[in-house]
């Protein structure tokens, strides 16, 4: 057979193979995440939730995955968020193996399980009472690659559940289902597990850490903390999978990082110098923002770039890219164009900077107890059908379009 015609065959056989990711992996440089070409590459995404109860991603109930990932596509972004929970990986260690999803549902939605099982294979015929949560984040990433959106990992929680509270035994190391080691053993298998993905690029070591009320907390809530455990986990992430990017993740629900940008003391002489890193052109720092009620875009401004988005500016020690990992409104007024989301939608772009919306859900499984939860930020409805707002999409749209250029 003609080579032309082998190729042709495989990439009917393959479609994802067409669509390959010819310009990963990334690495950075200065304030840039760059792709292999040398070209600069933002982040313009969306938040996809797998990390609560159910420890699947969402939605699947009412759409296949390839509707979902091409309604983000349609939108020109690049990139999901994906989350999920360390207690998936705890089973598979610790417990005799993944869970089938025909058993998370159970465990997780009761009687109403069943029924919610059958609606999952029925969108999507290729999963069966055999397949497992994490073959599911496999065919996720599967899409992705095919219709070229690139995945960011992030471990969203320990305990599937729902975040994030002060109180939710998530919030710190040595929390009541937070286990440090644990959490760096899990860290450590999904960037080896990611490696097979063709679409993964990068992996959030961990969403929103903040201080828990329980006072039985068996470490110190401080930067000297943060630091211990974060350069310990990139160490092992990046043993594992040497070609993806590593996000660090601020103190205070993820809202601060200020000592980093300039290499500030964060006790018991600890201070984070890029430079100290072996895999220094892997680096990315990850800030959230909800200030909903905002009155002024230049107070925001000026408290996100001392937060954090100062490491984007040359004269900082650690310079370095910044990605707005999360972000978002209501989906069902006119907060897109209040002064939080306007505000956002003008200097996020105008700093050249990542970003990723909180949230494409529509609705969850279950959250806080509550099964098929709505979720009125998520841009799409209910029944992930279709999206929520127009004139919100038209808004975010805005912000895409800016980034892009």
């Amino acid at each position: 057979m003609h080579l032309f015609a082998v190729f042709l065959c495989a990439v009917t056989a393959f479609p994802s193979l067409l669509l390959a990711f010819p310009s990963v992996p990334f690495k950075t440089s200065s304030r840039w995440v760059v792709d292999s070409t040398g070209a600069n590459f933002t982040y313009i995404g969306v938040n996809w939730p797998g990390a609560a109860d159910v420890m699947i991603p969402e939605g699947l109930q009412y759409a296949s995955i390839e509707s979902i990932v091409s309604k983000i596509k349609s939108l020109k972004m690049n990139v999901v968020r994906l989350t999920f929970a360390i207690e998936m990986i705890d089973d598979i260690k610790d417990n005799g193996g993944d869970v089938t999803i025909q058993k998370a549902f159970t465990k997780a939605l009761g009687n109403n399980g069943a029924t919610v099982y059958q609606q999952v294979i029925k969108n999507n015929p290729q999963f069966n009472a055999s397949t497992t949560r994490l073959q599911v984040f496999d065919a996720v990433a599967a899409e992705c690659s095919k219709q070229g959106i690139y995945v960011h990992l992030d471990n969203h929680m320990s305990k599937g559940a729902w975040c994030c509270s002060t109180n939710d035994g998530n919030s710190w190391f040595g929390d009541t289902y937070f286990n440090a080691d644990k959490w760096k053993r899990g860290l450590q298998f999904m960037a080896d597990h990611s490696k097979s993905w063709s679409s993964m690029v990068s992996i959030g070591l961990r969403n929103e850490f903040r201080k828990p009320d329980n006072a039985g907390s068996s470490q110190a809530y401080n930067w000297q903390t943060w630091y211990t455990h974060m350069v310990a986990a990139a160490d092992l992430v990046n043993a594992a999978n040497p070609k993806i990017l590593i996000f660090f993740s601020g103190l205070d629900f993820d809202t601060t990082l200020s000592p980093i940008p300039g290499a500030g003391d964060l006790g018991g002489g600890k201070k984070f110098q890029k430079s100290s890193f072996k895999y220094v052109d892997k680096l990315v720092l990850e800030l959230h923002n909800y200030q909903n009620s905002a009155t002024s875009c230049d107070s925001m401004k000026s408290g996100l770039w001392n937060n954090g988005f100062k490491a984007l500016d040359a004269s900082s020690v650690n310079q370095m890219p910044v990605v707005l990992t999360e972000f978002g409104y209501s989906q069902t007024d006119s907060s897109y164009n209040g002064v939080y989301a306007s505000c956002l939608r003008k200097i996020i772009p105008e700093w050249d900077a990542g970003w990723m919306i909180w949230v494409m859900a529509g609705s969850y499984y279950i959250r806080s107890g509550t099964q098929d939860y709505e979720e009125s930020w998520g841009l799409v409805d209910h029944k992930w059908t279709g999206w929520r707002s127009a004139s919100a999409i038209k808004g975010l749209q805005q912000m895409i379009d800016a980034s892009l250029k």
